[in-house]
């Protein structure tokens, strides 16, 4: 057991050099110039994630949503104006997004600490790691540095942040774009464990999933009949919601892959991971072994994950506040 607890260790940390020295990132990047600035981060991000845990997964799918386009940005926190009033954050995917307050109380802070100094892309990667360890799931070291793009497009959200409709053949194609693996599909797809599924997402799969009044035959009967007391079928509903983990809703653990293992994928995109090799023996396997490696495999994707094409150095700038680029 110590022998692997060292290896992961290894692993996690062999990941996240090889990543940053190849991207100018770095651990403590802000020792010099902010001192302060990682406990900040942490500090907020505990206050609202321990108030509203939820919070948790708003952060890591902002985080994930991000990185998918353009890289680690921050784009996914540029708000519409009336120069450009289709940015990232009112793409489709991007509407159910929450937990920009809590970059922003961030931001303001580390204005008032450092000004000028630490980017909101930074801010993003710090504060979704913290989210997850407050409550009680793993942690990763975040090597900083990351600069702010200027740029967020609607389109480019639309057409590059996986959809909760696709297959896995599709999925894995999504994933290998962006460098990441088709374990880093079932890792990073384990952090449904926490976080809600809105009812809209799922109505065809409850209603009319092949056009004729009927549902998903994937689904298990009686899951289907539960989603039904929560989902009504009425088109005009964008509010109701699920828990993605119906079992621990509110833990970080395996139960996820056990919902998807007996039919209860909330999303196509959940369900589908149970019709390939790969990624069904690895949800089999962490449901045979209590999560064994899941948290540690976690931590080993979410590293891979928040450095995607990340600008450094000159590249982009230093936004004042996260919602808008500077002028």
């Amino acid at each position: 057991m110590a022998d692997h607890k060292l290896s992961s260790i290894f692993l996690v940390f062999a990941t996240i050099f090889a990543i940053a020295n190849a991207q100018g990132l770095m651990l403590d990047y802000y020792k010099t110039s902010c001192p302060k600035a990682e406990a900040i981060v942490q500090r907020i991000t505990k206050q609202y994630v321990g108030h509203v845990p939820n919070f948790a997964a708003g952060l890591i799918r902002m985080n994930f949503h991000d990185c998918a386009v353009r890289g680690c940005d921050g784009s996914v926190l540029i708000n519409p104006t009336p120069s450009n009033n289709q940015t990232e954050k009112t793409a489709i995917p991007n509407t159910t997004l929450r937990g920009f307050e809590i970059i922003d109380a961030i931001k303001s802070t580390l204005e008032k600490e450092c000004p000028g100094v630490v980017s909101c892309a930074d801010i993003l990667a710090l504060a979704s790691r913290d989210a997850i360890t407050t409550i009680n799931g793993p942690w990763w070291e975040v090597p900083t540095g990351r600069r702010d793009g200027k740029v967020s497009l609607e389109s480019e959200a639309n057409a590059l942040i996986p959809s909760p409709f696709s297959d896995v053949t599709t999925l894995k194609q999504n994933f290998a774009a962006l460098g990441l693996s088709a374990k880093d599909l079932v890792v990073l797809s384990g952090a449904h464990t926490i976080g809600v599924g809105h009812c809209f997402i799922i109505r065809s799969r409850l209603y009319n999933f092949t056009g004729n009044g009927d549902s998903d035959p994937t689904l298990s009967p009686h899951y289907v009949e539960w989603l039904k007391t929560r989902c009504p079928p009425i088109a005009s509903d964008s509010k109701s919601f699920v828990f993605m983990d119906r079992i621990t809703p509110k833990a970080f653990d395996q139960n996820y892959y056990t919902m998807v293992t007996q039919h209860r994928g909330l999303f196509v995109s959940d369900a589908t991971l149970m019709t390939d090799q790969e990624t069904k023996s690895y949800i089999e396997t962490q449901v045979k072994t209590k999560g064994s490696t899941f948290a540690d495999d976690f931590a080993v994707s979410m590293t891979k994950m928040i450095n995607i094409g990340v600008l450094t150095g000159s590249q982009g700038e230093i936004r004042k506040t996260c919602g808008a680029v500077n002028q």
